[in-house]
């Protein structure tokens, strides 16, 4: 079975922004989806974040998983693929407005203290697209092109899009359903 996992960013819920729209167009593809809520999202521990992603993802272990990840989510996925150890790749994620090294937010250090293995990454993942907005004022898109080349994967920039969130106006993300559709085949 084909599953998609969100995974919201710093201060974000599971039904906000774009979330609600994606699950519900993922529905209309008879795809499951879900938005996962981490702990403390406006307190974000790394190692917090990181187990209940792994938590999801063993417990689904046995299906065709894709993960999707918005800013500090997006970063969580790569942290968690970095250290996972499962018995096939994660078929596919669409990962988006992610920062890839330390920013002003002292809520992200624990984060993006370490540069990205992406050379690790890669091996776990099957195909990985990276979104951004144009003009994000939270990260800059200069983080999109440093991921993308890291992971080897498509970068599609929105024009005149900002940090892609609730707060900028974003509810529908339709390049991210995009992607996951393309990736499904």
């Amino acid at each position: 079975m084909k599953k998609v996992f969100i995974i919201h960013g710093l201060g974000g819920r599971p039904n906000g922004g774009w979330r609600p729209w994606l699950m519900t167009e993922l529905a209309k593809n008879d795809i499951y989806a879900c938005a996962i809520p981490l702990p403390d999202p406006e307190n974000p521990r790394k190692e917090a974040w990181l187990g209940e992603l792994n938590r999801v993802v063993t417990m689904n272990g046995s299906d065709e998983l894709y993960l999707v990840g918005h800013s500090l989510g997006f970063v969580a996925i790569l942290r968690f693929l970095e250290r996972w150890e499962g018995d096939r790749p994660i078929a596919g994620a669409v990962l988006a407005a992610g920062p890839s090294r330390i920013t002003d937010n002292e809520k992200t250090r624990e984060f993006l203290a370490e540069p990205f293995r992406y050379d690790l990454i890669r091996r776990k993942i099957g195909k990985a697209v990276i979104i951004h907005g144009d003009s994000d004022e939270v990260v800059p898109p200069e983080h999109a092109r440093t991921h993308a080349e890291g992971l080897g994967a498509p970068l599609v920039m929105v024009e005149g899009a900002r940090h892609l969130n609730g707060s900028s106006g974003c509810f529908e993300l339709p390049e991210c359903l995009e992607a996951l559709l393309e990736m499904m085949g």
